[in-house]
């Protein structure tokens, strides 16, 4: 078997105190969609933030397109590839929206304008909006602005901390539009997400985890079919 083109394998640690990850894997290939799903406190986010280099893995490790990577600050993988979009404060809420998105050039040393017409595209009320404090959009659009200013990285894996929290089910939908709009291009996303059966309803793999450890491995489908899923986590 190829390796997959992102693994955390096996991944056990936590912030410094117990272990909140037991033995946990996640894994995802170009141009797929992985959710993390999982009850209140399972270590969804923990997880997402180990194979982003945010915590110490005490044993496990992360690996990208087969190298090692677990010993890489968050800003090395960056620069590796990696974009993270946390679930808060992902935003710079005094800059206009044309603004942030320079910010996620930050590395660039070459033109941005072309990926920048690229997130316009996908996200056209931020082109609407460009000149306008990104702090007065309204909760979908600050979202749309936190993704776009990580997709200004070229990125070959978007990680998305629950992008679609406090917003409603309509800009959940447009949202997740957008997230499959940004896979068929070719990226990556792992994505942890509260909304499960909508999550896994647009995924090609999902994971829910329990207590720090995978619980259940599939296609999103194959976890909305199986029974035990939807008893213990789809509300039926």
């Amino acid at each position: 078997m190829a390796e997959p083109f992102l693994i955390g394998e096996a991944m056990t640690g936590g912030y410094g105190g117990a272990d909140i990850l037991h033995g946990c894997t996640i894994a995802v290939e170009p141009g797929e969609i992985a959710v993390i799903v999982g009850p209140n406190g399972a270590g969804k986010s923990t997880a997402m933030k180990a194979v982003f280099g945010m915590l110490s893995l005490r044993a496990g490790a992360v690996r990208l397109k087969g190298e090692d990577i677990t010993a890489l600050t968050p800003q090395a993988r960056v620069a590796k590839g990696m974009a993270f979009v946390p679930q808060t404060s992902n935003i710079f809420t005094t800059m206009t929206v044309e603004e942030n998105l320079e910010m996620g050039a930050f590395l660039r040393r070459d033109d941005i304008r072309g990926t920048m017409d690229q997130v316009y595209t996908l996200f056209p009320i931020l082109k609407e909006k460009r000149n306008q404090a990104a702090g007065e959009l309204s909760g979908g659009q600050r979202q749309q602005v936190a993704v776009g200013r990580a997709l200004m990285t070229q990125p070959s894996v978007l990680m998305l901390d629950e992008p679609t929290a406090g917003v409603s089910p309509i800009v959940m939908d447009e949202l997740f539009d957008r997230i499959i709009e940004v896979a068929r291009s070719g990226i990556s996303i792992l994505m942890v997400e509260q909304n499960a059966r909508q999550a896994l309803e647009i995924a090609d793999k999902g994971y829910v985890l329990v207590q720090g450890g995978n619980r259940f491995t599939g296609t999103g489908q194959a976890l909305l079919a199986d029974p035990d899923v939807r008893k213990s986590f789809l509300g039926g």
